[in-house]
């Protein structure tokens, strides 16, 4: 049987059955197992003697005399015991002996009147242990064939030298139940064992299936996706097949994938490529223009005026210069070397960097004293985006406005470099290129300013955002923070 559906449904009946065969046969047994026989024997001798004790301390007068009535015994044993089937007892006092004895309930021909020898021993030591404890004994003694009880319990008596006794007997057919009781409970245990072992069986079978099929999964390397065996297993091969039908598809759908990746790559290096050589050539093409003119006027102005020229000159090829180290620095990997930093002091240099060049422009540059004491970063990189960031926001700043620089704690464990100016704020057509290079609003700008930013707060594990205020500009630089 290949089908684990049919292995497991087979086994489910067969569990099934053997529940239902040990129900009915623990109700039978319960019905007529020596257990319960003796217990409900046990039950109705004590019993029996505590209502002896009970009607005995009703008939006596108070205080009860030392030697009690023979006949008044005798009618009190036959009362009690003619409730108490198949119960016979009587009553023992340690001078005495055994005074009196009923078995009202005998089912022989005729009265029995004697007590019976073998059982006499047991009688005494009961009723002797319940007069001493002045407590009711009960004992139990299980033979072959029946099981004897016996229960004893003191009665009232100055002395307390009295006690009465109940003897019963249990059926020869409770104790012959247990050899049926051994003989079902050793085929149900049979069959628990057989069910078991085929269980386990099953179960080992499925497993090693499923690990063959896990090992060639783990064995796969990189992103590949192996193809499976088939196992015999009916539903695992339902698994299997399904599992190798849809690497077939994924293999396809991921070669599709990979061409319209390339190809959009591609495209996005080619369309990149075309915006970074016209900017180039835009920012090359003036400096040139203005060196040739100021070149052109030195020639032929006079010796005086060439000296005004050749500074024009220099100031362009300055540009270029910058402009050529910008371009490097956006290509070339950010390689960090992080280090504890004093950020209070930190932020003040950087409004030093761009202090004469506030001044220039008249405008206010403002610290946020709530900075932290210290943060870990590479303090030259950054450095270079923020001094980039607070240059574009003094000259997008009115004269007489403000730029604002600080640094505050974000969200989970961040920290925010915020550059803010009350500037005429970016243009909306210029937003989803801001952070390109040569993006820019400026007639002076390179538009490399925020693209060498926003690779610093990458190069952290950060990222730079920009934030629309009324009126005016945030950047904001969030990195990673971690104590020194």
């Amino acid at each position: 049987m290949k089908s684990l559906r049919g292995q497991l449904l087979l086994f489910w009946a067969l569990l099934f059955s053997v529940c239902a065969t040990l129900a009915v046969v623990m109700i039978a047994l319960y019905r007529s197992s020596a257990g319960s026989q003796v217990a409900a024997g046990q039950a109705v001798a004590e019993q029996s003697c505590r209502a002896i004790a009970a009607r005995y301390a009703k008939s006596v007068p108070d205080p009860a005399p030392v030697q009690p009535q023979i006949d008044l015994l005798q009618v009190l044993l036959q009362l009690v015991l003619t409730e108490a089937p198949h119960v016979e007892g009587g009553v023992w006092q340690r001078d005495g002996g055994l005074l009196a004895y009923a078995y009202p309930t005998y089912e022989g021909s005729g009265v029995k009147r004697d007590i019976p020898q073998a059982e006499q021993p047991l009688i005494t030591e009961m009723a002797q242990l319940a007069a001493r404890t002045q407590a009711p004994q009960t004992d139990v003694v299980r033979g072959s064939r029946e099981a004897l009880i016996v229960s004893a319990c003191p009665l009232a008596a100055p002395g307390k030298d009295l006690a009465a006794w109940t003897m019963t007997r249990t059926h020869a057919g409770a104790l012959a139940a247990q050899n049926s009781l051994r003989t079902g409970l050793g085929v149900l245990m049979a069959a628990v064992l057989v069910s078991g072992l085929w269980l386990g069986l099953i179960l080992r079978r499925g497993l090693r299936h499923v690990e063959r099929l896990e090992t060639r999964l783990a064995e796969a390397e990189g992103d590949a996706v192996p193809e499976l065996p088939r196992t015999g297993v009916r539903e695992l091969d339902r698994i299997v097949d399904g599992f190798n039908r849809y690497r077939l598809r994924f293999e396809e759908a991921r070669g599709h994938l990979r061409e319209a990746a390339l190809q959009r790559s591609r495209d996005q290096r080619l369309a990149a490529l075309g915006r970074m050589t016209g900017g180039i050539a835009h920012e090359i093409r003036n400096p040139i223009a203005a060196m040739r003119l100021k070149a052109e006027n030195a020639l032929a102005a006079e010796p005086a005026r060439q000296a005004d020229a050749l500074h024009a000159i220099v100031g362009q090829i300055d540009r270029l210069e910058g402009l050529v180290q910008s371009l490097l620095a956006l290509v070339q990997p950010v390689t960090l070397a992080p280090r504890c930093v004093d950020l209070p002091a930190w932020l003040d240099e950087r409004i030093a960097a761009v202090a004469q060049r506030t001044t220039d422009q008249g405008v206010r540059l403002l610290l946020d004293p709530s900075a932290p004491a210290q943060a870990v970063f590479d303090p030259v990189h950054l450095a270079r985006a923020v001094d980039n960031l607070l240059d574009n926001a003094v000259r997008h700043a009115p004269h007489g406005g403000e730029v604002h620089l600080g640094a505050v704690p974000g969200e989970g464990r961040s920290l925010r470099l915020r550059v803010d100016d009350n500037g005429p704020g970016v243009p909306a057509s210029l937003q989803p290129q801001l952070f390109e290079p040569f993006a820019t609003g400026r007639a002076d700008g390179t538009g490399l300013g925020l693209a060498l930013a926003r690779e610093v707060a990458l190069a952290h594990g950060g990222e730079l955002r920009h934030v629309a205020l009324q009126p005016g500009t945030r950047f904001e630089l969030e990195i990673p923070w971690r104590d020194c």
